[in-house]
């Protein structure tokens, strides 16, 4: 009885230890890329699961063993979105040398071309942030918070060790203004219609691109930038 009683535990403990087998793993990223393309064409409310497991030629009950819930698979289409844009200090070199206000107008600089280079990614991005209800909206935040796809922290840092960033704030508060502040003017640079208040004018503003750039980045300046940043600019 007792060899019976070992033979039979062994499976038990061998279930314990199997990994996700690749199969699974592939057909769980298929539905991810799927997904993407339907919530960036359709937003978070018109898109389907059913739909998604139409395309892809599986059940929709296969899509929720995976995910659990349309929240659970935008939340992990969301994620892979997110993680595909680059990090902010991976830019060239040469700009990384020229510092971190430097560092700043060039992706401000690039804006139009990400998004024209991953287009599907920046929709979900949107629609994350403005088209998705409090709960999935708490989610994303402490996705932000916790993994820091963006690289807000290394960037702060090098501000700071740079001696461009003001040392007397907390790096994470300054993180986050500026994660704030350069999510909406992006938006803003690319449709006004997001947020026309942004350049509302009482008075004559030039209406270039690069030089409402400028003048963003010199709010910044003198809102965050240390006294020898703030000393070399007037150089």
């Amino acid at each position: 009885m007792e060899g019976i009683a070992n033979s039979l535990a062994k499976p038990t403990q061998m279930r314990r230890d199997v990994k996700p087998r690749p199969r699974s793993e592939a057909k769980r990223s298929r539905i991810v890329e799927v997904a993407i393309r339907h919530f960036a064409e359709r937003g978070y409310s018109a898109a389907r699961v059913e739909d998604i497991a139409a395309q892809l030629g599986i059940a929709k009950g296969s899509v929720f063993q995976h995910f659990k819930s349309k929240d659970g698979l935008f939340f992990e289409a969301y994620k892979k979105a997110v993680q595909s844009f680059p990090k902010y200090m991976q830019a060239p070199p040469a700009v990384v040398a020229s510092g971190f206000f430097d560092l700043l107008r060039y992706w401000l600089a690039r804006t139009e071309d990400m998004v024209r280079d991953n287009w599907s990614s920046y929709r979900i991005y949107l629609v994350g942030n403005y088209g998705t209800d409090l709960a999935l909206r708490r989610e994303i935040n402490r996705f932000l918070v916790s993994e820091d796809p963006y690289g807000w922290r290394d960037f702060v840092n090098f501000g700071v060790e740079r001696g461009e960033l003001r040392s007397d704030l907390d790096i994470d508060m300054t993180g986050s203004i500026l994660e704030w502040t350069m999510d909406r003017f992006q938006d803003a640079l690319l449709t006004e219609e997001l947020d026309p208040g942004l350049f509302r004018k009482s008075g004559p503003v030039p209406q270039e691109k690069e030089a409402r750039i400028e003048q963003f980045v010199e709010l910044l300046r003198r809102a965050i930038g240390s006294d020898k940043a703030q000393s070399r600019k007037k150089a």
